[in-house]
């Protein structure tokens, strides 16, 4: 298993995304009373570090594979699964708009998507308020830019993706989003061809982090998941999981840490088995 890679991401001088999108604390809360209605407010559980086999410390899980569709993706709008690839998800969206005229929404390059994923931060802030790095997958950039927003600088945020799905760190070291190889363990979830404009503007504004974990780090996570609390999520739902336990991600003595868990669509278990 190759070493998990981490990169910080530096404000650039871009215009505030928050201030030119309207993509901010303020209108996230007002959009969360909004759905607040439609949706399941996900439980956290505490555990200790050691539980996985970590120094011992203060760890929250956000369980959003919970959520009525398995994931943060209710916050925005119905969900229906569609092909095998994003790129698959997407060509079914767009015909489907096309032919209903419903509007179109990004699945996560759009104001109003990060703003719904960004309730989901305003709730973890709310159920554990002690905490100051919130871990989160990336791919596109809409859930972990919608808690980045959320949070406004009042925690670190640490983004958590695939070797395979570099998304992130290739835009960062490119300084803008740019096209990133779509492969992996977790493509079905976490594997667009690249980082969203919008997202990427936000992660800069608020200073966000970058690891790398390679797919034997994922599927460990989803094993350690199970083994020790009985949970199954998706790939794409323990990469941020698989940051903290392979040491992408170390945190220090006592840091209260929050992950979250987002994707429940998997087959890794039968019961008729």
């Amino acid at each position: 298993m190759s070493t998990p890679r981490s990169e910080g991401l530096a404000t650039t001088g871009r215009p505030a995304a928050d201030a030119a999108t309207g993509v901010n604390r303020q209108a996230i809360v007002s959009i969360d009373a909004l759905i607040r209605p439609y949706l399941r407010r996900t439980p956290v559980i505490r555990v200790d570090r050691a539980d996985f086999g970590l120094p011992p410390g203060p760890l929250v899980l956000k369980l959003e594979l919970l959520q009525h569709t398995g994931s943060f993706k209710a916050r925005g709008a119905q969900l229906v699964i569609a092909g095998d690839t994003y790129a698959d998800a997407l060509a079914a969206s767009q015909e489907w708009a096309a032919g209903s005229g419903a509007m179109a929404v990004h699945a996560f390059d759009q104001a109003e998507t990060i703003l719904g994923a960004g309730t989901l931060a305003t709730e973890l802030a709310g159920q554990a308020p002690a905490a100051v790095t919130v871990l989160a997958s990336v791919g596109g950039g809409g859930l972990l830019a919608g808690i980045a927003a959320g949070y406004e600088g009042r925690a670190r945020i640490v983004g958590a993706e695939p070797e395979e799905a570099p998304t992130l760190t290739y835009a960062l070291r490119a300084g803008r989003p740019v096209d990133a190889p779509a492969g992996g363990v977790a493509a079905d979830s976490l594997a667009p061809k690249r980082i969203g404009e919008l997202t990427f503007a936000i992660l800069t504004r608020h200073a966000a982090q970058a690891v790398q974990v390679s797919d034997d780090a994922i599927r460990q996570a989803q094993e350690l998941l199970w083994d020790r609390l009985r949970l199954v999520a998706e790939p794409g739902g323990c990469a941020a999981l698989a940051a903290l336990t392979t040491g992408g991600y170390s945190p220090a003595p006592g840091e209260r840490v929050a992950v979250v868990i987002s994707g429940a669509n998997t087959t890794a278990v039968s019961f008729r088995q």
